[in-house]
């Protein structure tokens, strides 16, 4: 379970999913990675292919995260009634918005989440009762450090003992300190370094989200103390592996 991974801290590893074809998501499902990430922020992806995408990852044996927009809480509704592993709030700022969102997830006391899972408990197979039981223990819920106020705010967010993980933007972060795209710059690297220290020194999980996947780019977030890595998209495998497959017939057959 990719909560057992993330509680006693080990490496866990994944990439992303935007497209809109299960049959993409299956064989991804099928790769052998800790978790396959779906976004809902960016992408064209939607309720229904989320589901199918859902179930098709699943099929491969690999836990699913999904990243909702930004504080909606209608998506997070509906994506945690499909029976996620994990849910990821984007450019959460505050603990205030850190608090709200993650409530959506538990019911109460703990939390506002309403009632209505379908998917979540196997449409009926998984008693309502038990569900209410493990729901708090088993979903991962996740957090984006994706802009300073969330770095400046970050002792007060992690006060809340319901996060799992906080993953860091860099993009979005680079572009809060008026350095878009600088992600490797001093500035960036100090940030997360030093953020990503603190949350280790109060027994955090730090993950980092990113779409290279250059052996050395790895290694520059693994030194900067990133526990959790999601690389790499469906969508810029299909160009890379175009790209090169044309180059090699250009060369050769041509």
């Amino acid at each position: 379970m990719l909560k057992d991974k993330i509680i006693s801290k080990q490496k866990t590893i994944g990439m992303h999913v935007s497209l809109s074809d299960p049959i993409s998501a299956a064989i991804v499902g099928k790769a052998g990675y800790d978790f396959i990430w779906v976004d809902l922020e960016h992408s064209p992806v939607g309720f229904t292919t989320l589901l199918n995408h859902i179930t098709a990852i699943k099929a491969g044996g690999t836990p699913v995260i999904v990243r909702v927009p930004q504080n909606d809480l209608t998506y997070t509704k509906k994506v945690l009634e499909m029976g996620v592993d994990g849910i990821i709030f984007p450019m959460v700022k505050s603990a205030k918005e850190a608090n709200e969102q993650i409530s959506w997830t538990l019911y109460p006391p703990e939390g506002t989440r309403g009632f209505g899972p379908m998917g979540a408990v196997d449409y009926g197979d998984i008693s309502t009762s038990e569900y209410i039981r493990i729901n708090k223990s088993n979903l991962c819920r996740f957090i984006q450090i994706e802009h300073k106020n969330a770095v400046e705010d970050i002792e007060n967010i992690i006060k809340n003992p319901y996060i799992d993980g906080y993953i860091f933007g860099p993009c979005d972060l680079s572009g809060s300190y008026g350095i878009p795209g600088q992600v490797f710059s001093d500035t960036i690297t100090e940030v997360i370094r030093s953020t990503a220290k603190m949350l280790h020194a109060n027994g955090k999980y730090v993950g980092l989200s990113t779409f290279d996947i250059e052996t050395d780019i790895f290694e520059h977030w693994k030194s900067l103390g990133i526990d959790m890595l999601s690389a790499g998209s469906d969508y810029d495998f299909i160009r890379r592996v175009s790209k090169y497959n044309l180059k090699n017939l250009i060369e050769i057959f041509k």
